[in-house]
């Protein structure tokens, strides 16, 4: 597949910086290529983020949480999960994202559902919260090829505002 073509976002803060994490089992013990990380990266990067390598963690509470305090200790501009956020007993991102965010952000992760649901129906299903930490926005992501373009789809008009008020900018014009 050929990466889409660079487009800086807009107002997206000189060097900002995303980090994808995949969590899934069985990419983690290489049972399992990962998909949608990579895509995730790329479409970033076709944003104008500067993204690093994906880092794979299992559905394990513990693991996903260390991951998110590294990326924000790391002072990631944006971290996006991919994977995790359905009904099965495994999917536990959102019960390790949400405890760690200073400042929900319901809205974001409610606009991401709904821009899924209208080509997936079941897209509503997905538990996934957004919210920032330190630095970071924190966004989860399905771990769906398609979640993660309707996700990206959802972002873009936002993601240059968000990161920008982050920082202590963005105004409101």
């Amino acid at each position: 597949m050929t990466p889409p073509p660079i487009v800086p976002l807009p107002g997206l803060p000189a060097g900002a910086r995303a980090l994808v994490i995949t969590v899934s089992d069985r990419s983690a013990r290489g049972e399992r290529a990962d998909t949608s990380g990579p895509l995730l990266a790329g479409l970033l990067s076709g944003l104008g983020l500067s993204v690093e390598d994906v880092v794979v963690v299992p559905d394990e509470v513990p693991a996903v949480q260390q991951a998110l305090r590294d990326a924000a200790a790391a002072a990631y501009d944006l971290v996006v999960t991919t994977g995790g956020t359905g009904l099965s007993p495994r999917d536990v991102t959102p019960e390790a994202t949400a405890p760690l965010l200073e400042r929900p952000a319901p809205g974001l992760a409610e606009a991401l559902r709904r821009q899924g649901a209208e080509a997936v129906p079941t897209a509503i299903l997905s538990r996934g919260v957004a919210g920032t930490l330190g630095p970071s926005l924190v966004v989860n992501l399905p771990g769906s090829t398609g979640g993660v373009r309707d996700g990206v789809a959802v972002l873009a008009p936002v993601l240059a505002h968000a990161l920008a008020q982050l920082r202590g900018g963005g105004d409101h014009t």
